[in-house]
């Protein structure tokens, strides 16, 4: 039977998956080994957090002192909090994406409230006259992030422009899915001349150079966030439509489908009610780790002064703002929203990879 789900083998032998055996001495089953690990991880968080803190807040040292003890302060505060959960928690403890969750939470959170929270100015610079530019990071400051060249926040500006680049992300996976979903169910249900124009459509977009469409299609259309969602849409469709096609066609011979057929449920009802919310779990793990590419293709049109314009902030045209020089006489103005990049980026492509991994073996075929 096709719909019978059968466990692989783990590695590692009777114990389970590799690594995770009664012998890794990360797993805390020793009350002994499991103080050892509490010790060595709180004192590892304490000195991560002391360096940290001296390097978010000693202003006067120069950035060449205060970025190693930031990245030496982070290394130590992973290292610790992983050692206490691998003791309590034992050894399936994944510290790396419970990080990320916290902070895709913490960061859409943030974005959601940020017309509430007391932040410093992000737009307005008549606001910003009397205002020193280029003020460098400090913890304690108005401005722990530092400030641009107008004197404007930039932990403000990069939490409004996470507003932009979730939004115009979300939206572009969100069509993607809809649209290449449907498109693709039909592809595989109807299959004959259906499949082979949708193919050959697919075929033909996917041909064009990512970057290159983009450069066309926002050349041509007023740089809204409207109009960004919808050109990177395009983006997310035609790999929306294979991941549909492909489970639409392993399911169509599925037990479920045939029954739904012999008592004679129409096409569409088949495919509304019985293929769509099969097909639709590969769609949606497969729609998170899409969306950490939308949100770099945005920021890659902001960079190049084709997506939203400023003084509205967006992670690309915040790092734009390095250029002519700015970047070696001030590098926080590129290392702060590159940094917001990168870690929301990084989140989401943890998140959708172990969604796609719980999903694997129920979801039909992965592409």
């Amino acid at each position: 039977m096709s719909d019978i789900l059968i466990d692989e083998p783990s590695l590692g032998g009777p114990d389970g998956p590799l690594g995770s055996g009664p012998d890794d001495p990360f797993i805390g089953d020793d009350p002994g080994e499991r103080k050892k690990l509490y010790r060595l991880g709180g004192i590892l968080l304490v000195v991560g957090i002391a360096l940290l803190l001296f390097g978010l807040a000693a202003s006067a040292i120069v950035m060449g002192v205060r970025v190693p003890a930031v990245l030496l302060g982070l290394v130590g505060i992973y290292t610790g909090l992983r050692r206490i959960g691998l003791a309590r928690f034992g050894g399936d403890f994944d510290l790396t994406f419970v990080l990320s969750g916290v902070w895709l939470v913490v960061l859409i959170l943030a974005a959601i409230l940020a017309p509430v929270l007391p932040l410093g100015e992000y737009k307005d610079t008549t606001a910003t006259l009397g205002a020193k530019g280029y003020q460098p990071p400090s913890l304690f400051s108005d401005h722990p992030l530092g400030t641009n060249n107008f004197g404007l926040d930039l932990l403000a500006r990069c939490i409004y422009g996470a507003q932009a680049s979730l939004i115009v992300a979300v939206a572009a996976v969100v069509i993607g899915i809809v649209v290449g979903g449907a498109v693709g169910i039909c592809a595989g249900y109807f299959r004959g001349k259906t499949d082979t124009v949708i193919g050959v459509l697919t075929n033909s977009l996917l041909a064009v150079p990512a970057l290159i469409l983009l450069i066309a299609l926002a050349s041509v259309l007023e740089p809204n966030l409207r109009n960004i969602s919808f050109a990177l849409a395009l983006l997310a469709i035609p790999s929306m439509i294979r991941i549909a096609r492909a489970n639409t066609i392993a399911f169509a011979s599925r037990e479920f489908v045939l029954a739904a057929r012999a008592m004679g449920a129409s096409r569409w009802r088949v495919m509304v009610r019985e293929l769509a919310p099969n097909v639709a779990l590969p769609l949606l793990s497969l729609g998170m780790v899409m969306i950490s590419v939308m949100i770099v293709a945005e920021a890659s049109l902001s960079f190049l002064g084709l997506g939203i314009k400023p003084p509205n902030p967006t992670w690309g045209n915040m790092i734009a703002e390095g250029q002519g020089g700015v970047f070696e006489q001030h590098p926080f103005i590129v290392l702060v929203p590159g940094v917001f990049l990168f870690l929301t980026v990084f989140a989401f492509n943890i998140v959708g990879e172990k969604a796609q991994k719980a999903t694997a073996g129920r979801a039909g075929v992965k592409l």
